[in-house]
């Protein structure tokens, strides 16, 4: 049996609310071979959707989208997850740097 991290995606709908959104999870699966976790992953997320009224009583439907990832991983001490580079633009001078206002 091996472990593997699947990503599921889905979409979440509210009545009378126009903006979209997506949820992304990550979840652990043990499953024989990547085939049989990937499998597994629709049907975690098949059971996953949802429809129920919010605090506003709205109509709101979770909807599984798709399966976006199937990593074998390793569950020993210290084992990468997750990893996120982010890229940064330096600011060689903030615009809020304060301007040198002595006098020649």
């Amino acid at each position: 049996m091996q472990v593997f991290v699947v990503e599921l995606i889905f979409k979440i709908d509210c009545a009378d609310v126009r903006s979209v959104q997506y949820e992304e999870q990550w979840r652990l699966v043990y499953a024989g071979s990547r085939q049989e976790a990937l499998e597994q992953a629709r049907e975690i997320g098949r059971q996953e959707e949802a429809t129920f009224p919010d605090r506003l009583g709205r109509l709101v439907s979770w909807q599984f989208v798709a399966v976006k990832s199937v990593e074998a991983i390793s569950l020993s001490q210290g084992a990468l997850l997750f990893s996120s580079v982010t890229e940064v633009e330096t600011i060689a001078s903030p615009e809020w740097q304060a301007m040198n206002t002595t006098a020649v």
